[in-house]
């Protein structure tokens, strides 16, 4: 039986203030809030004065999750009234520094627990929720070896997933009581959290190989077979990882992988602006990608899968794409080449009249003579001054994505981008810039954030129920984004805002669940699509839902 603690203890439940009179005294409250009753608006007024005062983002951070854990509906009312002001603190980079300090500074968990020690405990983990096979749309997993730029993070990662899941629904309107967070401990290979007193996961290295696999394989089967309908979003997975599960996967089960599909698709979006720009076409671009991890590559993958769709061969594009790593040009006289680089490893023979010996990016850029340069390098200033000026000196209109995060990373900064271009360069960056002014014209330079897209692309298969992500999905979802901007004007942005985050994310939501249909894999039909969008979007109101359980 329900008690005023345990009715004031659920956050899916609980309005605080809010609660009227009668709801008081039907839930047993009487007494036990003060007398004024507030509207939601008067909460999350005083919420976000609170956290105005707060002395800096980290600290913002863990104010908004206590508010998360207290009042689900306040949380999120605030997130969405201040969306673009709030991401980078619930999420990217705020959050980076929250799992450096998580176990120490641990409060409660929302979150499941998968140990590599105990995979016999996966069902019964699961199963704890008390959850049945309609009730989850969205399960989005970690096992936190490559967060964020920061590295193996161990259990600390959790939040990661959490706040991957505080986005969906704050960007989308995903229902936050039909989400799932998972978080796999499969040890650590970071020595100062293995020697951490504080640290609350596995104490172990990180167990790789047929141990791994078989924790991968049944966390798949498990959740699919427990909540059937639900997309699988794989989040921050090592590079020996995150491409072999996707791949090996994909047809399979219904999985999305964010750092290789998503990222890659954001970057699509940016292209696709571009094109409209320089008049090109997808099976005419010549691409280079400074940075050949699993970012870098599966950015490779969408623009080569959007090179096929506009009419080349699938050898084709792939001989149109040049990566380049930490040992300079990837080539097919490398040894040890992981799966997701030799697939784009040049012929050797291609570049031995290059110069001999490492072919560096600033020789690629001379004989490629890209109309696509992306840098996922993190190397700081790797965009050079000679790099630009060959960039520009080998095409008209170069388009130039330096997308490496924080400030401190990132390959060039977009005001010398242009002058060492002469304003011909089309960029789009990783981080929030102003405008750069030069020669009369405002550049409004368009943020790579992949909140622009997976939100929507995850409401999409939640509507459409599609049975797996296809390319066809992902490019129409980075269309979807290309089509909220108008590149018409002189220094136009390549990419919408994220201040209209909800009207975009169902602009998405929609095409992706059209294109779903269009390719067979959509097992919900709507007769009115858009309508069938809206209807899904969660919003945060006290409404009877909230106030009996946390689930539609």
């Amino acid at each position: 039986m329900d008690t005023a603690q345990t009715t004031l203890r659920d956050a899916a439940r609980n309005r605080g203030t809010a609660f009227t009179r009668a709801e008081r005294a039907g839930l047993g409250l009487t007494g036990r809030l003060p007398s004024a009753v507030e509207t939601l608006d008067e909460q999350a007024a005083r919420a976000y004065a609170q956290l105005t005062k707060k002395p800096d983002d980290l600290a913002k951070y863990i104010y908004l999750d206590a508010l998360h854990d207290r009042n689900e509906v306040l949380y999120f009312k605030l997130l969405l009234d201040h969306l673009a002001e709030l991401l980078p603190v619930v999420y990217d980079p705020t959050i980076g520094d929250a799992i450096e300090q998580w176990s120490t500074d641990y409060r409660q968990s929302r979150a499941v627990y998968l140990s590599i020690d105990r995979i016999e405990d996966v069902r019964a983990s699961f199963e704890s929720l008390d959850l049945g096979p309609d009730d989850v749309d969205l399960v989005v997993v970690s096992d936190a070896q490559e967060i964020l730029g920061i590295g193996d993070w161990g259990v600390n990662g959790t939040d990661i997933a959490v706040g991957k899941l505080a986005v969906y629904t704050a960007a989308a309107g995903v229902h936050p009581g039909r989400v799932v967070a998972v978080n796999l401990d499969v040890g650590t290979d970071n020595e100062a959290l293995l020697n951490d007193p504080a640290y609350l996961g596995n104490r172990h290295a990180r167990v790789t190989g047929a141990a791994y696999d078989r924790l991968i394989d049944t966390y798949l089967s498990t959740v699919s077979d427990l909540f059937p309908k639900a997309l699988l979003h794989f989040e921050d997975f090592g590079p020996s990882n995150a491409r072999r599960i996707l791949v090996d996967n994909a047809h399979t089960y219904r999985v999305f992988n964010d750092d290789m599909q998503d990222t890659g698709a954001i970057v699509l979006a940016s292209v696709i602006s571009a094109l409209k720009v320089t008049g090109g076409t997808f099976a005419d671009q010549r691409l280079v990608v400074f940075g050949a991890g699993t970012a870098g590559t599966g950015m490779a993958d969408q623009i080569a899968a959007a090179m096929v769709r506009a009419g080349a061969s699938e050898e084709k594009a792939r001989s149109q794409v040049w990566l380049i790593d930490r040992d300079g040009l990837v080539t097919d006289d490398m040894d040890g080449l992981p799966d997701y680089q030799a697939a784009y490893a040049r012929p050797a023979a291609e570049v031995k009249d290059w110069g001999g010996g490492t072919v560096d990016l600033l020789t690629t850029v001379r004989h490629v003579r890209p109309t696509i340069l992306i840098g996922t390098s993190t190397v700081h200033g790797a965009f050079t001054r000679d790099v630009v000026e060959a960039l520009a000196a080998g095409v008209d209109r170069p388009i130039l994505l330096p997308l490496s995060n924080p400030t401190s990373r990132i390959e060039v900064m977009p005001g010398d981008a242009l002058d060492w271009s002469k304003g011909a360069a089309l960029v789009a960056v990783g981080i929030p810039v102003d405008p750069v002014e030069r020669d009369g014209t405002t550049y409004t330079i368009g943020q790579a954030n992949n909140a622009l897209l997976y939100p929507g692309l995850g409401l999409g298969v939640i509507v459409s129920g599609a049975a797996r992500v296809t390319d066809g999905m992902l490019f129409a979802a980075a269309d979807a984004v290309a089509g909220q901007v108008d590149v018409s004007s002189p220094g136009a942005s390549l990419l919408p805002p994220v201040e209209n985050l909800r009207a975009s994310s169902a602009t998405v939501a929609v095409a992706v669940a059209r294109a779903a249909a269009d390719e067979g894999v959509a097992t919900v039909r709507h007769d009115n699509l858009v309508q069938a969008v809206q209807d899904a979007m969660w919003q945060p109101e006290y409404g009877r839902d909230t106030a009996a359980s946390g689930r539609r």
